[in-house]
């Protein structure tokens, strides 16, 4: 049965998923970057798993992955944004290991999140590109806009989902 984010609620809803997530470079022997047995997820009405993002309200996210199961080296930016939800986020850069490029303001966390969102402290979670994600095998398509970065899985019902255009009124 289809997930329908229109359904989701407000405010959003944080749940440990018992779902692999694996986030790995492009490529069958792309290094991985993140895997693991142990992430949360935030739902919020009209998003997918993952994320929005904007200065000032921060992010819709889910998949929190731990710090622990982090295999990159990630380096802070400067960039903070803030979601009236889960309080102040902070940003990293990671180096694309094929070109040395780095790779800025894709991964953040809440160091010092809100009461409701204390289990997500320091857990770390990754825009649905440049690198490859996957829900239990599945690999996910990034939310459509450039203003929402989600992860869609097949699961996920598209049409109730923000980010195309006409959409961004919901």
């Amino acid at each position: 049965m289809p997930l329908d984010p229109k359904t989701f609620p407000r405010p959003p809803l944080l749940e440990r998923v018992a779902k692999h997530i694996l986030v790995k470079w492009p490529g069958a022997d792309g290094p991985v970057i993140a895997d693991t047995r142990n992430a949360y997820w935030v739902l919020e009405t009209y998003h997918p798993p993952m994320k929005w993002s904007q200065e000032l309200t921060g992010h819709n996210s889910a998949y929190y992955i731990p710090k622990t199961d982090v295999k990159a080296t990630l380096t802070p930016t400067p960039r903070q944004t803030y979601c009236e939800w889960k309080g102040p986020a902070s940003y990293f850069s990671i180096q694309e290991p094929s070109t040395g490029n780095s790779i800025e303001n894709k991964i953040w966390t809440y160091n010092n999140p809100t009461p409701r969102f204390k289990d997500i402290a320091g857990h770390l979670s990754f825009y649905a590109e440049p690198w490859e994600c996957f829900v239990d095998g599945e690999k996910v398509d990034a939310q459509a806009g450039s203003f929402y970065g989600g992860w869609m899985t097949s699961d996920i019902l598209r049409e109730s989902v923000k980010g195309a255009p006409g959409t961004l009124g919901w």
